[in-house]
C-alpha cells in the first residue's frame, strides 16, 4: 500500500521533514504517548469520547473498578456493607486520599459526584430512580438508601467507560453536568498541566505525589494505579503513516489504537510490540438521529436492514483477516455472556439495496436531506462512514457527509435542531465491549426520548425490558430477557449494528506494566 512505502522511507531517519515536532531523545521520566483520540475536552462528564474518558483515568479515581478479570473492587473506597435486605449500602472511604489542590476527599465530595454522575449515565439515572436518600455520615463514611433493591450498585459506582463515576471536589460536582468544568482538579495519579495544553495536538500530565494508590497490587482500575513516569504526553497526530513511523524512531513510546494496514510493518519491527490489550474488541454502530426527518420514522430505519452488510464494514478497516473481525452481531459483543442470535436473519444472508429502495418508498420517504457526520482524522470512523454514506445514497436516501474533525463532530452530534438549523441524522458510533455487555450499561439500548445518548430513541418495550432485566435473578433468567431485547431491536431500531472487531495497542520493546482489558497509559514503566 502507498502509505506503507510512506513509512519505510519516514522510518529511515528522526529527522524526517514529514516528522511531527515531539520531544526528542527517550527520557526516562516521560511517557510518549498516542491517544485513539484527541482530548477534546477535560469534564469527563461532558462527552462519551473515550479520548477524554481516558484523559479521565489520568486526572480521577472513582470509588470501585474493575480488575483484569472484571469483577469489581474497592479503588477510593476502603469497602462497604449492605443491610436492610440490600435497601441500605454505607461506603467508607480510604484513609489519607487527596485532591490535587492537597484537599482531604471526602464523603460529601463522594456524594456530589455520584449525585452529578447519576444525572448524565444511564445507569446512573436507574440508580438515582430508586434512591430514597444519600447522605454522608462522617468524612469517610455516606449511605445510600433506597426504596427499591439496585444488583449493580458495584458495576455502577466502578462503571470505568461511558461516563465514569469519577470523584471531583465538592465544589465541582455541584456544577451541572450540562455545563462543563474547565479547571481540573484531580482525584488521580497524575495532574492535569493546562500551561502546556495545545488543542488538536497534546495535552500533558505530571504526576500528582500526593497521591495514595490502592494498597491491592495493579489491576486494570480495581488495583493500585501507579505513576511511575514522571510526565505523560498526549501526542495526538491524526495521519497514522506519521504515527507509526515515529514510534519506529523511538519519538514515541506508544501507539494506542494501530492502524490495521501498519499492524504487520510494526509487528517486524524488533524493537516494537504489537499486542491486544482490549480482548473485548470494538463494535460499530449506525445511529439514526430519531427526533426529525427521515429517521423518525422506523419503517424507514428497518428499511436500511435490507441493505446494510456487517462484512462490507469489517472488511473495509480490518481486510479478510476473520481472526481480526466478526459479522452476525446483535445487541451484546461476543464477549457479553448475552451475545445470542435472535432474529439475526435480519442482518444476515443476500443483501439487497433494491428492496431497501422499495422499502423506504412504501415507507413514506420524501427526499429529506440526510446528513451525516463524518470525522476525517479518526482512522476507522473515517473509512466506515464512507462505507455508510454510500450505501444509504445506494439504498435511495439523499444522503451527504458532513466532514469535519473529531472535536466537530462531538460538538454537533449534541445539537437537537433540525439539520436546516446545525443537526444531523446519523452516524457512526464506536463502542468497545465493556460499555455493551448488558442492558445497564449498553447506552445504545437505553430508550428514554431526549435523555438517552445521542439519537435519543424513545421505545416503551426497550425501557420495560431493561428494567426486567435488572431485576432477573440470575444469568439464565438474564439470557433469556437478552433475546427478548434483541427481538424488540430489530423492530425499533435505535440504531443498527455493523459488526465487530479487534484492535492492537504497539509499544517499544522497553515499555512494561500493560493492564488487560483497557488500553490506558496508567501503570506504565521503561524497564
Amino acid at each position: 500500500m502507498r502509505r506503507r512505502t510512506l513509512l519505510s522511507g519516514l522510518a529511515a531517519t528522526a529527522a524526517s521533514p514529514a516528522m511531527p515536532a515531539l520531544a526528542q531523545g527517550t527520557a526516562a521520566t516521560t511517557l510518549r504517548y498516542m491517544p485513539q483520540a484527541d482530548v477534546t475536552a477535560v469534564d469527563p462528564m461532558s462527552t462519551t469520547s473515550y479520548g477524554v474518558r481516558n484523559h479521565g483515568h489520568m486526572c480521577w479515581d472513582t470509588l470501585y473498578g474493575p480488575d483484569e478479570n472484571f469483577v469489581m473492587r474497592p479503588q477510593l473506597c476502603e469497602g462497604h456493607v449492605v443491610e436492610d435486605d440490600g435497601l441500605r449500602w454505607v461506603f467508607t472511604l480510604r484513609e489519607g486520599i487527596r485532591f490535587h489542590d492537597n484537599e482531604r476527599i471526602r464523603a460529601q465530595d463522594a456524594v456530589a459526584s455520584i449525585t452529578r454522575w447519576s444525572a448524565r449515565d444511564t445507569l446512573g439515572q436507574t440508580l438515582r430512580a430508586r434512591t430514597e436518600e444519600m447522605r454522608a455520615l462522617d468524612d469517610r463514611r455516606f449511605e445510600i438508601r433506597l426504596k427499591q433493591k439496585f444488583g449493580p450498585m458495584l458495576e455502577a459506582l466502578g462503571k470505568p467507560s461511558s461516563y465514569p463515576c469519577f470523584v471531583f471536589p465538592e465544589r465541582f460536582a455541584t456544577v451541572d453536568p450540562a455545563r462543563p468544568f474547565t479547571e481540573v482538579v484531580g482525584s488521580g495519579p497524575y495532574r492535569w498541566v493546562a500551561a502546556e495544553r495545545l488543542s488538536g495536538a497534546r495535552a500533558v500530565y505530571q504526576r500528582f505525589e500526593g497521591y495514595v494508590p490502592n494498597p491491592r497490587p495493579p489491576s486494570l482500575l480495581g488495583g493500585a494505579k501507579m505513576a511511575h513516569f514522571e510526565r505523560v504526553v498526549f501526542n495526538w497526530i491524526p495521519d497514522a503513516g506519521t504515527v507509526a513511523a515515529a514510534l519506529q524512531a523511538g519519538e514515541i513510546d506508544m501507539y494506542e489504537q494501530v492502524a490495521p494496514d501498519l499492524r504487520d510493518v510494526l509487528q517486524r519491527h524488533r524493537d516494537i510490540v504489537v499486542g491486544r490489550i482490549d480482548q473485548g474488541g470494538t463494535v460499530a454502530h449506525l445511529r439514526f438521529n430519531q427526533l426529525h426527518p427521515p429517521f423518525d420514522n422506523p419503517a424507514i430505519r428497518r428499511a436500511l436492514l435490507h441493505s446494510i452488510n456487517q462484512a462490507d464494514f469489517m472488511s473495509s478497516i480490518m481486510g479478510n483477516d476473520r481472526n481480526r473481525w466478526s459479522d452476525g452481531i446483535g445487541a451484546f459483543p461476543t464477549s457479553s455472556p448475552l451475545s445470542n442470535d435472535e432474529g439475526i436473519a435480519a442482518l444476515m444472508g443476500p443483501r439487497s439495496v433494491d428492496r431497501a429502495k422499495d422499502a423506504i418508498r412504501a415507507a413514506g420517504y420524501n427526499n429529506e436531506r440526510v446528513v451525516v457526520l463524518h470525522p476525517t482524522d479518526v482512522v476507522n470512523n473515517n473509512t466506515l462512514t464512507t462505507v455508510l454514506t454510500d450505501v444509504l445514497k445506494r439504498s435511495g436516501l439523499n444522503a451527504e457527509s458532513a466532514n469535519s474533525d473529531w472535536a466537530t463532530v462531538l460538538q454537533r452530534r449534541a445539537r437537537q435542531e433540525p439539520v436546516a438549523q446545525g443537526g444531523w441524522n446519523a452516524l457512526i458510533v464506536l463502542f468497545g465491549g465493556i460499555d455493551l455487555g448488558n442492558p445497564g450499561v449498553h447506552p445504545l439500548l437505553r430508550a428514554n426520548g431526549r435523555q438517552a445518548w445521542f439519537g435519543w430513541p424513545t421505545s416503551t418495550g426497550l425501557e420495560a425490558l431493561r428494567e426486567e432485566w435488572l431485576e432477573a435473578p440470575d444469568l439464565d433468567a438474564q439470557k433469556r430477557i437478552a433475546r427478548r431485547i434483541q427481538a424488540t431491536l430489530w423492530q425499533d431500531l435505535p440504531y443498527i449494528p455493523l459488526g465487530q472487531y479487534f484492535i492492537d495497542a504497539a509499544w517499544r520493546r522497553d515499555i512494561t506494566g500493560h493492564q488487560k482489558g483497557m488500553t490506558l497509559p496508567i501503570n506504565l514503566r521503561r524497564a
